[in-house]
């Protein structure tokens, strides 16, 4: 039987384009390298690289087994955590960014429960008001709030919430009291630099779209915090998540409007790299976000 070794050695080569790179890549020596890569095609009976002084190239049979090779180790990884993952501890570091109001509300709160079951984890927490890549910022997961777009990336929903337009009780006292819809594109705006319109049904259940009428718009921010903060202040109307608002609303600092209307309901998101081997602590912390609360 061909050795799982041998399979990873000639992924290693390819990927690194040499026998030298190879080496440094696995920790082992060229001589090493070269022989399990001889031995793989002897005992597969074909050619699977072609060598010259200044290169190696795939054969038809090398690429397609290097295809293969790359499903197959995947498969073996999996197998192998899966097999482990009821009697071991999760290790090492999970990298994971998301907004900073999302952390401060839900995600701090649940890393409490999470890394007590799971202790020997140690979690990189990244927040910012911008999508970060994580390729080649090498974060493993982020949560992300509203609705997808496409992307390169893998999604599961988490769970979903609720976004209400609120305002402070001095804004709404200077303003008629009899509020509408249509009225309310009239009053001054907070806006979010990456939300645009909204879909919103009355008490009918007709769909209809909310944007502020132009030139209301008095303030954009780049976060949920910072709009609260100015909504609280009396520099208009933002439109904030239940999770964010519930305690101002609670004490009045806040107002919900159009409590009869229902804005469409947004997303809590889980991305991570698209992948065929998704690493047990991944899995492990998107399993445990989806029954959170």
């Amino acid at each position: 039987m061909v050795s799982l070794d041998r399979f990873d050695t000639f992924k290693a080569v390819v990927e690194a384009g040499s026998l030298t790179a190879a080496a440094n890549l696995l920790g082992q020596t060229r001589a090493v390298v070269s022989f399990n890569l001889k031995r793989l095609e002897a005992e597969l009976g074909v050619t699977l690289l072609t060598r010259s002084t200044r290169k190696l190239a795939l054969t038809d049979a090398g690429e397609r087994f290097y295809q293969r090779c790359v499903r197959t180790l995947d498969e073996a990884r999996m197998a192998v955590e899966d097999a482990r993952s009821e009697h071991t501890q999760l290790r090492g570091t999970l990298r994971l960014t998301t907004t900073v109001e999302f952390a401060l509300a839900q995600v701090v709160p649940a890393l409490k429960v999470f890394r007590a079951q799971h202790p020997q984890l140690n979690v990189h927490l990244s927040t910012s008001s911008t999508h970060a890549d994580l390729i080649s910022e090498r974060f493993d997961l982020a949560i992300r709030l509203g609705r997808m777009h496409d992307s390169n990336l893998r999604a599961v929903q988490l769970s979903t919430f609720e976004i209400f337009a609120v305002a402070s009780p001095a804004l709404i006292d200077a303003f008629d009291p009899a509020l509408t819809l249509a009225a309310l594109a009239h009053w001054p705006a907070l806006g979010h630099g990456r939300v645009g319109e909204l879909a919103v049904k009355d008490p009918e259940g007709v769909e209809h779209l909310y944007q502020p009428a132009p030139g209301k718009t008095t303030i954009v921010a780049d976060n949920s915090i910072t709009l609260r903060a100015l909504a609280m202040s009396g520099q208009g109307v933002a439109i904030l998540p239940q999770w964010l608002v519930e305690e101002d609303l609670q004490a009045g600092r806040l107002v919900r409007l159009l409590a009869d209307h229902a804005f469409s309901q947004q997303g809590v998101y889980a991305l991570y790299p698209d992948t065929r081997h998704l690493p047990l602590k991944v899995r492990a912390f998107i399993d445990f976000m989806k029954e959170w609360r």
